[in-house]
């Protein structure tokens, strides 16, 4: 078959026009009733809950997005927000402001978090009555607070931040010297305490070798547990993490835990004589899923969910003996508790409802907040009396939402080529009619190991919802390598780059086409990341099934990948166990530039300009193989200052609209040459 090949449309001039501009309106005068990339650009996320001790009150972020059309240009504004078990939510700290690492003092009267404000050159402790007033400064660091945890007395705060410049060097970056020795140069994150005891306040740093990343303060006052990796690169970060626990009075290193892998959630059991971990079963492990217990007195850790066939992704004691935690399983969410010693496995919500995340406990376990979506509506606060119960939500921050058409959501699986069920979740288009065959956007996700759940799927770089409203419909597919079926699936890839993973892909779209669901000649797929080197596979090596691709921050050039990324040893350790100049062909074989001859497919490429992780080079490496061969219209488009993701308002909003005028263009409308690369903004969508 030979989809979306390079060919340039019969249609008279005029007729071409007449066909752009009308596709141009489709992109932003849709009906009220539907989504736009405009009302994407609207929606607030609530983020970060965390329920007060004695469980009456949630403490939550608000992520509200800039109108870059009306004010500065910038990444989307954190505000914070407190809403009671009746749903009722009071704004505490809103309007520019970027609140973040939200925590309830001990005592539950008031709520802490980091923030620059009032000209603060860097992130300040501030903390806010719940009873109502003012914020108020509790401690200022002279190169900022990254992190901290409140001693259970209120008394002290342990916290981190980065190691000062001494003045020597001050003095030289201000007479020019502002050279960068690449990785060496850093700076450690410090363990610091500050004490709020006396008449003034008494801060001291721990003497801890290494570079923190988080700490958590025991409720029983005597320790803190420690993340720390040798230094603050973020490959050492990803691979090189460990938990210490650290007697709190002298910073003396007690204990370290050997997490075996990658490292997620630390917390402190209640009496402080346990610590639970969500850790990488082992070093290959591509993602931190296994929910492991130690000991204080002895620090072994013992995996208590053995072959679990989903991966935990939040967690919470609910007694000294007792552990809550959300699994992620398949395409949905779990919430099941354990004990510690691995017995009385209980679930306590099934499948089916709101993808749970963020979890967090009352002081007496018989409170629960969370964070929860659906494919109706993106991240709201949950709020459970027992954690057995169907969880209510409580905040409906975009309630426009309502009156907006959605199309049908739903789970679906498919056998692949060598008989894998691989899941995913497909999105039909708006008034989807059985009779008629659809356009489709294969929509992959980064990572790999990641997932794509039966939640809320639309975003400024993922179509969703706005492609289902312009009749085109999106399949989301957790393709091997993915999480949220265990350890073993997430790592069916290992060492095998670009081959049976991305079949999946393909074997994914047969199967809608199987069904009479999708056109097979009008397949498009994009992807940000590890779904931006499936996006450029699409382009070259299976350029005969995609008449579209839109690929973000991709590989194209696996050698030079590895040989310009941040993270080269988490590519080898958990991805591939080779390195290019063990076996040249086998990255040559996994390049999409490799397999240049066979493109044919318009791709538009879209990157920022200072990624670390994926070189921007990655896309200027295949943007000019193809303008130099013109066998497929390209076109490249950098994002200054952003980095492996867009963050900014504007190029979000960018993004968003070149992306879907390029798939409406070559799946729905006239193709051939690629269009103008002059966009026409309607800042009125936005107010």
């Amino acid at each position: 078959m030979v989809h979306g090949s390079f060919q340039l449309n019969q249609l008279c001039k005029a007729g071409f026009i007449a066909l752009f501009i009308m596709f141009n309106v489709s992109l932003t005068n849709a009906a009220n009733d539907t989504m736009t990339m405009y009302d994407v650009a609207q929606l607030k996320y609530a983020t970060d809950a965390k329920i007060s001790p004695d469980g009456a009150e949630i403490a939550y972020r608000l992520r509200v997005q800039r109108n870059p059309f009306e004010e500065e240009d910038g990444s989307s504004y954190y505000e914070l927000h407190v809403v009671d078990a009746d749903g009722n939510s009071s704004p505490f700290v809103t309007g520019k402001v970027n609140v973040h690492d939200i925590a309830w003092t001990p005592d539950g009267k008031q709520i802490s978090y980091l923030a620059e404000r009032n000209g603060d050159d860097h992130a300040v402790l501030y903390a806010i009555p719940l009873s109502g007033g003012e914020s108020r400064e509790l401690l200022e660091h002279n190169t900022g607070i990254s992190s901290y945890s409140w001693s259970p007395d209120g008394q002290q705060v342990a916290f981190l931040a980065k190691s000062a410049k001494s003045d020597e060097e001050e003095k030289l970056e201000d007479n020019g010297f502002t050279q960068e020795i690449y990785e060496e140069d850093w700076r450690p994150v410090e363990i610091w305490i500050a004490d709020f005891s006396g008449d003034s306040t008494e801060v001291k740093k721990l003497d801890v070798s290494g570079s923190a990343s988080e700490l958590h303060w025991s409720p029983d006052g005597k320790y803190l547990a420690v993340a720390l990796a040798p230094t603050s690169l973020t490959d050492d970060h990803y691979m090189k993490r460990k938990v210490h626990i650290l007697d709190a009075k002298t910073g003396k290193v007690i204990h370290n835990l050997e997490n075996p892998g990658k490292l997620g959630q630390i917390a402190w059991s209640p009496d402080g004589q346990n610590l639970a971990i969500i850790s990488g079963l082992n070093i290959h492990d591509p993602s931190a899923g296994r929910l492991m217990v130690a000991s204080v007195k002895d620090a072994k850790l013992t995996n208590i969910l053995k072959d679990y066939k989903g991966h935990v992704r939040s967690i919470a004691w609910k007694n000294d003996n007792t552990i809550v935690y959300v699994g992620n399983e398949g395409v949905w969410t779990t919430l099941n508790e354990i004990r510690k010693d691995g017995s009385r496995q209980k679930t306590l919500i099934e499948k089916g409802g709101p993808l749970l995340s963020d979890l967090s406990l009352s002081k007496d376990g018989k409170a629960a907040a969370f964070l929860g979506e659906s494919s109706h509506h993106p991240n709201e606060v949950f709020f459970a009396s027992k954690t057995g119960k169907t969880p209510k939500r409580l905040t409906n921050n975009n309630p426009w939402l309502e009156k907006k058409r959605l199309a049908e959501q739903t789970p679906v699986s498919w056998k692949a080529r060598d008989g894998l069920e691989i899941q995913g979740v497909l999105i039909k288009p708006l008034d989807y009619d059985e009779s008629t065959r659809y356009p489709l956007i294969l929509s992959v996700h980064g990572g790999p190991e990641s997932r794509d759940a039966n939640g809320w799927l639309t975003s400024y770089s993922d179509p969703g919802q706005v492609a289902a409203a312009q009749g085109i419909a999106v399949l989301y597919p957790n393709y091997r390598g993915s999480t949220g079926r265990g350890v073993e699936f997430s790592r069916l890839d290992y060492g095998k780059p670009a081959e049976a993973e991305f079949d999946d892909l393909v074997d994914g779209i047969d199967f809608l086409v199987n069904e009479g669901l999708v056109d097979s000649a009008k397949v498009g797929i994009t992807g940000g990341s590890y779904g931006g080197y499936a996006s450029a596979w699409g382009a070259t090596y299976y350029s005969d099934r995609f008449a579209a691709s839109v690929m973000f921050v991709g590989i194209s050039d696996k050698i030079s990948k590895t040989g310009t990324s941040d993270i080269p040893w988490e590519l080898y350790l958990v991805h591939d166990p080779t390195w290019p100049w063990e076996n040249w062909q086998h990255y040559l074989d996994a390049s999409p530039i490799y397999h240049i001859k066979k493109a044919h497919t318009p791709l538009l490429i879209l990157h920022g300009k200072e990624d670390p992780r994926v070189n921007p080079g990655q896309s200027m490496e295949l943007y000019r193989f193809l303008k130099v061969r013109g066998t497929a219209p390209v076109r490249l488009v950098f994002y200054p200052g952003e980095k492996h993701g867009n963050a900014r308002a504007a190029s979000r909003l960018d993004y968003s609209l070149r992306m879907m005028r390029w798939m409406n263009y070559y799946l729905k409308g006239p193709g051939g040459e690629k269009p103008e690369y002059q966009l026409e903004y309607e800042s009125k969508q936005l107010e």
